[in-house]
């Protein structure tokens, strides 16, 4: 990396952290996002996040190799990480809240890890999430991530029915006395139930790296 060059990238992070280094779109120019996909490309499959639809459309057009997905706001490029990890269920309180959880669910395939998609199951008509729990009690190993706004009720009732730990994802979906998410990330931390781990606030993919990490701790093995 020379004095001016503004972006230096980590290709060797996945072998430390098991979690290779993801770009983050926001903030960057055009050629910074270039730069360093391309730079990481040349040693592993790269993930951008939260990337706006021009950079998307920018990033497709000049990676042929390029994997889209419109409402996660992620691009996948030269495949996945890791192949056959295991199963997620990811869990959305609203349809508000699908974003974040495509931006999950793009995480994990790219992590080698199947989402099991349960959308809009709030707390608003508890039935719904019926089904949730009863994949969850028959599947021990499924993982579960949750993603709720406004009071950020929903993992604390997925949690009080299953085994598996939870991870919890605030979003920032909901009313004025929601704060952008502040409501329902104090919510999940304040839960009652024990076994709730929260993530930042629409933070999809930090979600999906900790069951990664917690997967593949879990069965003992390397990349």
């Amino acid at each position: 990396m020379t004095e001016n060059d503004s972006v230096n990238v980590d290709p060797t992070r996945g072998n430390r952290t098991l979690i290779p280094e993801a770009v983050l779109a926001i903030g960057k120019s055009d050629a910074d996002l270039l730069k360093a996909a391309s730079k990481l490309l040349e040693h592993h499959p790269v993930m951008v996040t939260k990337a706006p639809e021009v950079q998307a459309e920018l990033l497709l057009r000049h990676f042929k190799i390029a994997k889209h997905n419109p409402q996660g706001k992620t691009v996948t490029i030269g495949g996945r990480w890791d192949e056959g990890v295991g199963i997620c269920a990811v869990v959305t309180a609203g349809t508000s809240d699908i974003p974040i959880a495509e931006e999950v669910a793009s995480t994990l395939d790219y992590l080698g890890i199947e989402p099991m998609k349960f959308y809009d199951r709030g707390v608003a008509g508890m039935h719904r999430s019926k089904a949730v729990v009863e994949a969850l009690n028959k599947d021990k190993k499924m993982a579960v991530i949750v993603i709720a706004g406004m009071e950020g009720a929903l993992p604390s009732v997925i949690a009080s029915q299953v085994s598996q730990p939870v991870i919890a994802i605030p979003s920032s979906i909901g009313y004025g006395s929601n704060f952008e998410g502040m409501a329902a990330l104090l919510g999940m931390l304040n839960s009652c139930v024990p076994g709730i781990s929260v993530v930042n606030i629409d933070n999809g993919f930090g979600a999906a790296c900790a069951v990664y990490r917690a997967m593949k701790a879990y069965s003992g093995s390397s990349r």
